[in-house]
């Protein structure tokens, strides 16, 4: 994932959009179960990026991420985890940490916003709740991908 922006105005309401629904507790795994994570707090923002490095690492189109504060979230297994480490538009690093064992995608760390842990929602035990409210990285959206009708969309990062 790209770094993102910090735009106070585009992240607030995204906060606000994901208080409307209610969640209990983030908690998933990867494919194998090697390694789990759980969070208590609310998510800071959901999005859909469509940057081309998200498009590799998912193997698809794009990747939906949950941004977590990063003092909030556990995990189980953290041995199991490895590490891509790569750089973001900004210059700055963006980890990307993987089951070492089944190879799914679990977070990524953004340097930019150390604040932050982006969770890669394929992995959420329950993401039935999940309302993505904003799409980023959209100049490297596939073209046949249509965008949801009203959708908050960006070229690159929301700006900040």
């Amino acid at each position: 994932m790209e770094s993102l922006g910090t735009t106070p105005g585009v992240l607030e309401a995204s906060a606000r959009a994901t208080a409307e629904v209610s969640v209990s507790k983030i908690a998933g795994a990867c494919l194998c179960g090697a390694v789990k994570y759980s969070s208590p707090d609310e998510p800071a923002m959901q999005a859909v990026c469509h940057c081309k490095d998200c498009q590799r690492q998912a193997g698809t189109a794009f990747s939906v991420v949950v941004a977590v504060p990063a003092l909030s979230l556990k995990i189980e297994g953290e041995e199991n985890l490895s590490t891509y480490q790569g750089t973001g538009s900004s210059g700055k690093s963006v980890q990307r940490r993987f089951c070492r064992s089944c190879g799914s995608p679990i977070l990524s760390v953004v340097e930019m916003i150390p604040e932050l842990l982006f969770i890669k929602s394929g992995t959420l035990d329950d993401p039935s709740w999940l309302r993505p409210t904003m799409n980023i990285w959209c100049d490297s959206a596939q073209p046949w991908y249509e965008f949801p009708k009203g959708a908050q969309t960006f070229p690159q990062n929301p700006p900040g």
